[in-house]
């Protein structure tokens, strides 16, 4: 089990590395312009959705792009706590940037 964490837009490279690696009972945390991916109805969310892997979004950050409202359905907001968290939960962790 790996936490990936993403901090790219998705029409970046590293998104799509990101997904090519990303599997069902890995976790992936949205943050900096990875926010981004996880906006409703597009392409990028259609893409993690289909990937079956829990999606996690920084809120300061999805608070900042102007995004929170407007999240695919099954993202989840979590504060810095939230992100330690998951780093406690999934031992293993990637940075894609």
């Amino acid at each position: 089990m790996i936490l990936h964490t993403l901090n790219k837009a998705p029409g970046q490279r590293a998104f799509r590395d990101c997904l090519a690696l990303l599997q069902a009972d890995h976790a992936l945390l949205l943050l900096g312009d990875g926010v981004y991916a996880a906006l409703q109805a597009t392409p990028a969310a259609a893409l993690l959705a289909a990937a079956g892997a829990p999606v996690y979004v920084l809120a300061a950050d999805a608070q900042a792009a102007g995004v929170t409202d407007r999240l695919m359905p099954g993202a989840t907001l979590v504060d810095d706590n939230g992100f330690v968290e998951l780093s406690e939960r999934f031992i293993r962790q990637l940075a894609w940037y």
